[in-house]
């Protein structure tokens, strides 16, 4: 048995979960967990894959043409222009 304790941030009740758990489940910081509440305890589980769509590059270039690539151009040269300002990378 792994134990844990509940500490504060924000105004949030947070736990760590270690690292060895982590891998045991095959999740990563960041995955989303599923809480099942009830007598008492809860039960942690991954909540599954997304679901999200993926797109090919053929699909996001959909109706992309010569000319209205110019026309995205020309409008956001402003952008491109100019020296750095900040700490850019350059």
């Amino acid at each position: 048995m792994i134990t844990t304790d509940i500490r504060k941030q924000g105004g949030a009740a947070v736990i760590t979960i270690p690292a060895q758990i982590l891998k045991m489940l095959n999740v990563r910081i960041g995955a989303r967990l599923q809480l099942d509440v009830g007598k008492g305890s809860f039960t942690a589980k991954p909540a599954g894959r997304s679901t999200r769509k993926r797109y090919t590059l053929k699909e996001l270039l959909r109706g992309v043409t010569p000319k209205k690539m110019a026309a995205l151009n020309a409008a956001t040269a402003w952008a491109r222009e100019g020296d750095p300002v900040g700490r850019e990378v350059v």
